[in-house]
């Protein structure tokens, strides 16, 4: 009886030495809401930008001595815009990503350092024990054995103790080498990210050079007007071609409401501000080139007073009819808002929204830029009402008043 007891006692001591093994030692760390496969994901898009950049810049190299081919120029300089305005925001993203693993990691790190301290208290314990009792107890034990199976037995709970000491130097071990590589994989985190970071401010760097380089380009043609005959005359023939493709597609999208059943009559005005400055630099008519290279039968509404990073809202809710690219306009969209009525809005830096797109009135479809032939950030705004082109500076319900008001003409 009195052999059973200590055999019990010996397995309940060891019952109790695996659960603190568990609990202590094999806690897994907490699973990574971010991955290195993520940002080699972003990396990778990164290394497609700077690859297109560079392919754009060979070709503006090889018209650099070409002055008939500056409106050319000028477009490829606005897709290098981009595509560094890109880069931008994928180092931004990289940085974001960084940061949330940094995060991640330092807080397994505590976690493991937490798991080590209490692995480390455990070892200290059982190696008291140990000098306590003195490892010559384990050979007395047996010795002590009233027959085989006694010894059996008694060699068996002998076997997992040492097996649970083992466990105990062999989890402390463990938990060592990953608190090693979650500090080296912390550190390597970080400097990667300083890289990005470093990366970010070349990048913006680049960018606000391009934009000085496009500007140099409006100003090389305003003094070239002559020799950029042919280049003027090709602009205004686009404008033409797209004025023309907005009214068939216009056109085809009323018969297929029509044909569907759909009500597309429409009530003239209700426009909003397409931004949020007032400044008018140019309005519906006749007027002198903007540098040289602007039609002096100007058929939208210029607002300035915006940058590279102003939202474009939609002035009214519509159905989007264009959104695109050309070398007169820039990244330009067109929206329908019923039969015969659509709005224009050109030189974007960046589009938000696709061809089909339903978007409701003051939703962003769009950032203010510099692309296409303009002379400096600014919106090219056009209103049609029965296919016609309309002031919304003066054409409205009440006499000398439009459906935009409140504005400031500048220039």
């Amino acid at each position: 009886m009195k052999h059973n007891r200590k055999k019990r006692l010996a397995q309940v001591a060891i019952a109790f030495l695996c659960a603190v093994l568990v609990v202590g030692g094999d806690v897994a760390p907490m699973a990574e809401a971010v991955t290195k496969a993520e940002i080699q994901a972003l990396q990778n898009d990164a290394d497609k930008l700077e690859k297109q950049k560079k392919e754009l810049q060979t070709q503006i190299n090889a018209l650099k001595n070409d002055r008939s081919q500056a409106l050319k120029k000028k477009n490829l300089i606005d897709d290098q815009i981009a595509a560094t305005s890109s880069r931008i925001q994928n180092a931004e993203a990289q940085i974001a990503t960084y940061e949330i693993m940094i995060q991640q990691a330092e807080a397994d790190l505590a976690d493991a350092e937490e798991r080590e301290a209490d692995q480390y208290d455990l070892f200290c314990r059982r190696v008291r024990a140990m000098e306590e009792q003195g490892t010559v107890n384990y050979w007395a034990i047996l010795f002590h054995a009233s027959s085989f199976s006694d010894l059996l037995g008694r060699l068996d709970i002998i076997n997992e103790i040492m097996e649970a000491d083992n466990r105990i130097m062999e989890d402390l071990r463990t938990l060592q080498a990953e608190i090693s590589q979650e500090k080296a994989d912390l550190e390597s985190s970080k400097a990667e990210s300083e890289a990005v970071k470093s990366d970010l401010v070349s990048q913006k760097k680049e960018l606000d050079d391009k934009r000085a380089e496009a500007n140099q380009v409006i100003r090389e043609i305003a003094e070239s007007e002559n020799e950029l005959h042919a280049d003027l005359e090709e602009a205004k023939a686009e404008e033409k071609r797209i004025e023309a493709e907005i009214t068939r597609l216009q056109k085809k999208w009323e018969e297929e409401q029509r044909a569907a059943g759909n009500n597309i009559s429409v009530n003239p005005g209700g426009y909003i501000w397409p931004v949020d400055s007032r400044r008018i630099t140019s309005t519906v008519g006749g007027r002198a080139s903007p540098g040289g290279i602007g039609s002096t039968n100007h058929k939208g509404t210029d607002i300035g007073g915006v940058g590279y990073t102003s939202s474009i809202y939609a002035a009214k809710a519509g159905t989007v009819l264009i959104s695109t690219k050309s070398s007169s306009y820039g990244n330009y969209v067109v929206i329908s808002h019923g039969e015969g009525n659509t709005t224009l809005y050109a030189h974007m830096s960046s589009r938000k929204v696709e061809v089909g797109d339903y978007v409701k009135q003051g939703q962003v479809i769009g950032i203010t830029g510099s692309t296409g032939n303009s002379t400096g950030p600014h919106l090219h705004f056009e209103v049609k009402e029965k296919n016609v082109i309309v002031n919304p500076l003066s054409h409205g319900a009440e006499p000398r008043k439009g459906y935009l008001s409140g504005y400031t003409l500048v220039g």
